[in-house]
């Protein structure tokens, strides 16, 4: 369902992709110290982009040791064609998104059977063919 993912250089933030159903994905990225207002999620055809960008909180704090990642990151999924996301929530630094394929629509088409010298077959959608 995804056709691929864009490759950071450095892999942050790590993610998982499980498959959830049988048309359906979780992707879920560790995002410890993002709150919901540094994350944007938006999705372009079938591109999906999950952006992070903290805000500088570091005035007047003196760190003896900053180990915790405090950069902005892109990560970049291209999906398969027809995927949707469903839905997005922080829970516990973790950001998970659901994704679906939506099942394709059953389309009938009735083909009305002319006369030899009558133009052919003509196409009828989605409604049965008058004589």
């Amino acid at each position: 369902m995804l056709d691929r993912v864009g490759k950071n250089a450095d892999g942050y933030p790590p993610y998982n992709i499980e498959q959830i159903g049988e048309n359906r994905l979780r992707i879920t990225l560790a995002v410890a110290g993002f709150g919901m207002d540094d994350l944007q999620i938006t999705q372009e055809d079938n591109q999906l982009v999950i952006r992070g960008r903290q805000k500088d909180d570091g005035e007047g704090r003196v760190f003896l040791h900053r180990g915790i990642a405090a950069r902005q990151f892109q990560r970049a999924f291209v999906l398969a064609e027809g995927m949707e996301v469903e839905g997005a929530w922080l829970d516990n630094g973790l950001l998970h998104l659901e994704l679906r394929r939506p099942q394709p629509e059953s389309r009938v088409r009735t083909i009305r059977i002319g006369a030899k010298g009558n133009g052919g077959a003509t196409i009828v959608e989605g409604r049965p063919a008058k004589a």
